[in-house]
Order: structure tokens, then sequence, then C-alpha cells
């Protein structure tokens, strides 16, 4: 993998740049949608290639791990092939997933004991088995092993658990290290800064996985639940730590208030399941608001979903026709929120790098912050 750094901006920490894989380029900022078992839930590949226009997608370990199972990626000749998906993938080491399964996993040196959330039967995750899991998926984008503390955290846990992060790093650095990718293209593995929001332990992380000269850096354990100046306050200080020459992967972040102000504080990569997850709910993002397309308010305005036209989908569905749908739990009206959401995210992304490129950025997003918070 390379990293091309095209233009910084001015007046921020704002990046515009490219990440070279053998499954193509991706230009960034770039907000990757989540297809956490091999599926963006209720979006066909066409349409992410085509229409959405998404350059990277997402896969998790530990979902794929439990569900097709890793015999059945390995005969496909790995995720890209099984998915029939031609551009780059990410996978995350499902150490998120063992945070969030509290109640039915325990962590030790070793690695991370779960119970499957399918049949119960119990799993051990290592650093060294996370990386040949990893490695059996065929992700251009691996994620290191770590765990992901809560919010809020005692500190001495927070120290002690970015430790254990730490030393797992090194065992999967080793691992990583010592075997060959299995599809005949290369893989790429990015370290995870944690500490919770503590600065000193942040600070810590940042320069302890900037020693390790990976290829990329992410930042995990936010978007947990704090504040999302503390969040920012985090991204800052770790930025500034951060080698500039490298792409950095900002983790499950977030809404578009959130990605617009961490990408002013030099973030390039974003994932969240917030535009898929909302829109089966109603949600919808736009360029003017926020929309829960259930409210009555809808159900006789014909315009299009956002009179920007920001998705491809505003051209061929109105406000009035989605809330019907929606209302009457159609899988359709679920579809096209999705799609609508998604291109949504990817417009955003794509005009702020526009923005970047033109010197514009920060006049920009100081309207645009404004306006993304706003319900409508």
């Amino acid at each position: 993998m390379k990293f091309i750094l095209e233009k910084k901006d001015t007046k921020s920490k704002a990046r515009a740049g490219k990440i070279l894989t053998d499954h193509g380029e991706i230009s960034t900022p770039i907000f990757m949608p989540v297809g956490t078992a091999g599926t963006v839930k209720g979006v066909h590949q066409h349409e992410l290639e085509n229409d959405i226009k998404a350059q990277i997608i997402l896969g998790n370990t530990y979902h794929l791990y439990l569900r097709p199972k890793l015999d059945i990626l390995h005969q496909a000749g790995g995720l890209h092939k099984y998915i029939n998906w031609s551009k780059p993938i990410l996978t995350d080491s499902g150490g998120y997933q063992v945070y969030s399964l509290s109640d039915r996993r325990k962590i030790k040196e070793e690695g991370a004991t779960f119970s499957s959330h399918i049949d119960g039967s119990k799993h051990l995750f290592t650093p060294e088995n996370v990386m040949d899991i990893q490695r059996i998926i065929g992700a251009d984008i691996v994620m290191a092993f770590d765990e992901c503390t809560p919010y809020p955290c005692d500190y001495q846990y927070a120290k002690k658990s970015m430790q254990m992060t730490h030393r797992w790093l090194e065992r999967c650095c080793d691992r990583f290290d010592s075997t060959e990718p299995l599809y005949g293209y290369s893989q790429t593995l990015f370290p995870i800064v944690q500490g919770s929001t503590y600065k000193d332990l942040r600070t810590q992380s940042a320069e302890k996985i900037a020693s390790f000269d990976r290829e990329g850096n992410a930042i995990g354990g936010l978007s947990v639940g704090e504040p999302d100046e503390e969040m920012y306050e985090m991204c800052d200080l770790v930025t500034g730590i951060l080698p500039s020459d490298k792409p950095r992967y900002l983790m499950g972040v977030g809404t578009p208030v959130n990605i617009l102000e961490n990408i002013a504080l030099g973030i390039d990569m974003f994932d969240c399941v917030m535009p898929t997850r909302n829109a089966r709910n109603g949600m919808l993002f736009t360029s003017n608001g926020i929309i829960n397309i259930k409210n009555k308010k809808w159900e006789n305005d014909f315009s299009p979903i956002d009179t920007e036209g920001t998705s491809f989908v505003d051209t061929f569905y109105s406000k009035a026709y989605l809330r019907h749908l929606i209302t009457s739990k159609e899988i359709l009206g679920a579809q096209i929120a999705t799609l609508h959401n998604l291109a949504f995210y990817l417009w955003l992304v794509n005009e702020a790098r526009k923005q970047i490129l033109a010197e514009t950025f920060s006049s920009w997003k100081s309207i645009m912050v404004k306006k993304l918070a706003q319900r409508l």
C-alpha cells in the first residue's frame, strides 16, 4: 500500500490524498460503508460500485469468522471473490465486537475468550490467530487486535488496557510479518491508538503506534459515548503525533458533522453503521439537515429527498413516496433510504476533498456543520 499526500488545507489540518492498493485507488478523505457480514445491508455490490461510488468497504473478522466461517471463505478465494467485489476491503479485527459482548467474553493476556452470539459456542481470539483469520478473509487493509475500552473508563483500567493493546500489537506484527498473503495480492496492517479520553495515555499510545512505522494508523476507542468535544480533543492530540505521510483512520465515526470536524483535524478515513442503520429506521441525512421521514409533515411533500441532489436516488423518489414505503414497512423503503444515506456520506467526503483541493475547505465547513446539524 502507498499513500500520496496531495494537498494540505492552510487553515486547518485537513488533507487530500490517495491510497494505492492492489485492488484500486482510494481518494481521501473517504467514508467506508460497513459490510459487517459480507454485505452492506440492503445494497447490491453493483449499486455500491456504480451508484454510490464506494471506493472501499468494510468486513468484520468476528462475524465472518463465525459465519460463513473460514473454510468457506478460503475455498472461495477470499472475501473479494466470495462477495464479487473487486475494489479494496478493510477488515476490523473483531476487537470492538469482543468489547460489545461484555456479558459473554473474558479478556486476558493470551487473548479474548468469547461465546458466539449465534449458538453460544466458545472461541478464543489471540493477536496471532486474528492475523491468520484476516489472511484467510483477504482484506487489503487489516486491523491489529486491540481492546476497546468503554466510556467512562477508570484511568488505571484504561492504562492497563492500552499497555496490553501495545503488547498485542507486537504479537500481531510478528505474526503478520512472518506470514504471506494467500491470494496473490498484498495486505497492509494498521495498528490502533487507544487510551480512552486521557491525554497522557493517548499521547503515549500515539507515540508507541507511530514507532511501529506501519503503512497506516488507526484511532480506536472513540465514539463510544464520550461527548463530541472530547472526541475532537483526542483526535487533535493524536493527529499531531501520528506521521503525516501515512493515512489516519478514525474507527466507527460518525455523524456528518463528526466527519467534517475530524477531517479538519487531519483524519483521512472513516466508517460507521449510522447511515445504514439509521436509514432502516427512517432517519435521512441531507445537505440541509436531518429528516425523520416518518413525520407526517412529509406525507404530501413531493420534492426530492435532498433538494441539492447529493444522492442519485433524489432524481427518482420523493419524500412523500419514501415516507409511504417506510411507514408501510416495505422493504424497498429501507433500501432507498440506505442508498440515499450512503450516497450522501460519499458525496460529503468527496465535496470536502474538492474544497481542500480548492483551498476553500474551512469556510465551507463552517457553513456546512450548521446546516448538517439541523433537524428538518
